[in-house]
């Protein structure tokens, strides 16, 4: 008989890399983030949904603060600066070097968005089988089939983490 664990075992991070590996879910987030999402928010959304964990305005409000200073602070510059050397880089190996380094630094700037988004969901654990995290995240103009496809990406990666 196989163990089932009392509870999900992956932190965010671990279960956003896992997640967005998906097929699918790399486009679906990149044009969620297009539309004006924020990506690292939907990634948490996802994971709380996929915990079947109560969505409530307290908490959607507490991880919208998490999220909103860091992202435009930090995330989003660095974005913007990898996204102006895109083309001057084609033609530049030592642009595209230190593009490269921006890269790195912007995937460390999320990870530690995803550490405060998890952070701030710490002690939430009363159980819903509907909980709606990513409607309530998402931007209002968001596309409803990239959302599916997080939503769906998202309980494919709980159950093969929690089988693991």
């Amino acid at each position: 008989m196989k163990k089932i664990p009392a509870s999900p075992p992956a932190d965010l991070w671990s279960f956003a890399l896992a997640c967005y590996a998906r097929p699918g879910v790399e486009q679906a987030c990149l044009d969620l983030q297009a539309q004006g999402a924020d990506v690292c928010l939907l990634l948490c959304a996802a994971w709380l949904e996929s915990r079947a964990i109560e969505c409530r305005a307290p908490r959607v409000a507490q991880l919208k603060a998490a999220a909103e200073n860091w992202q435009s602070s930090v995330v989003e510059p660095l974005r913007q600066l990898r996204h102006a050397w895109k083309t001057s880089s084609e033609q530049d190996p030592a642009l595209a070097r230190l593009r490269e380094r921006i890269k790195e630094l912007e995937l460390d700037a999320e990870r530690v968005q995803l550490a405060r988004l998890e952070e701030s969901c710490r002690g939430w654990e009363e159980r819903s089988m509907e909980s709606g995290w990513l409607a309530r995240l998402a931007p209002d103009t968001a596309d409803r089939a990239a959302l599916q496809q997080l939503r769906d990406a998202a309980h494919e990666t709980q159950l093969a983490l929690a089988s693991g």
